[in-house]
This record gives structure tokens, C-alpha cells and sequence, in this order.
């Protein structure tokens, strides 16, 4: 691993919740010494990825991430093309919506909706990045990836974030051939102890997966009639998201994701 990509891996323990890091929590969360680190976010405040409170001198995002999103949206407006679908996604099923982009072998959450009309609600937040062993979308994309990505992902410890968490590599493996069978994935409680959810992937130019789009619903409302619904109108998004977006279906399989009536996958 390079420096430049160690430097640029402090910057994902940011999220919501950790909006500030100190110096100390980023050597515990990288596990890395404290002089190693010092000298990446150095480099990084020096170009304006980090900056530091003046009073508490921990770090917090700097000026250039702005910047750069600014740029990225204007010049490949992904957020602006998905949010209209997602939040009609979300309207339809009645539950919380997300939609990300594969970043290495990790998803990056874009944008997420809900409707609001729950007591009960999914906890989504967008600073998170998402495993892709462990999520609906990621496993969605895995599917429908070129099998080294899986092989990469499959062939190192598998982290549980609950106590359903799939971490069995060989089980996976026959997830991944049922959603490409019915091209969404569903699980349940495997990243929130709380929450069910299914997936499905979004394709590029090229035919693969850049990212995916999914539904989270609180388990004690995933009743069957109401997945099934979810299934219909998530298939209808991906086709829609993946044009809107410049990709494309991939040839074989694009029926999965069209109108023609797909069996519901096997309970997981």
C-alpha cells in the first residue's frame, strides 16, 4: 500500500458521527503509529483535504472536498440524476431508499430518501461506507462483477456486524449465483440487527456494476406481500438509473430487470 493511498485512507473514518478525529483516535482507527500518521494528515491539511479546530486541534474535512464534489457534480452530475428516481422509489414502497457507488471494494452511500411516514424508521447514514459482503447492494454488485472481485473480497476474514451476518465464504458464493438468477439480493439483519433489506445493481457503459440501489426496511415490517412489492418497483429503478446514468443492461440478463415476471429468490 502506497503512501499516498494511506494518507488518503484517514479521510474515510470521517462520517456523521465522526465528524472531528484527533490524532490519537486516527492511529487507533488506522493502526498505525502516531508519527506515521501525523505526517499523512500533515500532507493532507497542506493540500486542503483536512483541516484542524483551532481550539481542539483535531481534524475535520477541509475546503477541497467541496470543491472537488462541486466538480465531480457538475461534470458527472450522478447525485442530480439519481435523486429524482430514488426519491420515487422511496414514495412507491413507503420505506428508505439509498443508492452508491463502488469505490475499490467498498461502496459509497450517494444519496438516500424516506418518506417519513413510519413511527418506526431506518437509521441511514450517508458518511458510511458499506461492505460488500454484508449489504444486499454489495452483494448485488459482487453478483454481477468479474469474479476476481469476489475472490478478492471472499478470500480474506469476513467482518459479522451481527449476529446474521453471512461470513462463510463458500455460502456467499451460492447467494451470489441465486441473485444472479433473479437479479436482486435480499437479506436479513446482517448489517443492522434491525433492518432487511434488497438490492439490486446499477450498471455502467461497459455493462458491469458501478453501484447499486436499494431498500431498507425495518424487520418488523419486511412481511412477504410487501418485499415482493419492493422487488417490482426496485427493478423498475435499476433499469431507469442505469440509463438515465449513460450505462447499460448487461445483454445477457437485462430481462431480470425489465417487466417479464422474475421468481421471487429463496428465503436467506
Amino acid at each position: 500500500m502506497g503512501t499516498i493511498t494511506k494518507a488518503l485512507e484517514l479521510l474515510n473514518y470521517f462520517s456523521r458521527t465522526k465528524r472531528e478525529i484527533g490524532l490519537v483516535e486516527f492511529a487507533r482507527l488506522s493502526q498505525r503509529d502516531k508519527a506515521t500518521v501525523h505526517r499523512h494528515l500533515v500532507e493532507l491539511e497542506a493540500n486542503g483535504f483536512v483541516e484542524q479546530h483551532p481550539q481542539t486541534r483535531a481534524y475535520r474535512l477541509g475546503p477541497a472536498i467541496l470543491r472537488l464534489t462541486a466538480v465531480r457534480e457538475a461534470t458527472h452530475p450522478i447525485r442530480r440524476i439519481l435523486r429524482p428516481i430514488v426519491d420515487g422509489l422511496a414514495q412507491e414502497v413507503g420505506e428508505l431508499c439509498h443508492t452508491s457507488l463502488l469505490q475499490g471494494d467498498m461502496l459509497s452511500p450517494v444519496y438516500h430518501a424516506d418518506p417519513m411516514i413510519h413511527g418506526t424508521q431506518v437509521h441511514f447514514d450517508e458518511g458510511e461506507m458499506l461492505p460488500l459482503h454484508a449489504t444486499s447492494s454489495g452483494l448485488a454488485v459482487l453478483a454481477f462483477s468479474p469474479p476476481e472481485l469476489a475472490d478478492q473480497v471472499l478470500s480474506r476474514p469476513l467482518k459479522a456486524y451481527t449476529d446474521q451476518t453471512l461470513t462463510d465464504p463458500a455460502f456467499l458464493r451460492s447467494i451470489l449465483e441465486d441473485v444472479r438468477r433473479c437479479g436482486l439480493c435480499s437479506l436479513d439483519q446482517a448489517f443492522d440487527s434491525e433492518v432487511c433489506s434488497v438490492g439490486g445493481p446499477l450498471f455502467g457503459a461497459d455493462g458491469l456494476p458501478a453501484g447499486a440501489i436499494s431498500v431498507a426496511v425495518p424487520a418488523v415490517r419486511a412481511q412477504r406481500d410487501k418485499m415482493d412489492q419492493i422487488r417490482g418497483a426496485l427493478r423498475s429503478a435499476i433499469h431507469k438509473a442505469t440509463i438515465s446514468t449513460g450505462g447499460m443492461l448487461p445483454r445477457q440478463g437485462a430481462a431480470l430487470w425489465t417487466d417479464t415476471p422474475v421468481p421471487t429468490p429463496p428465503a436467506q
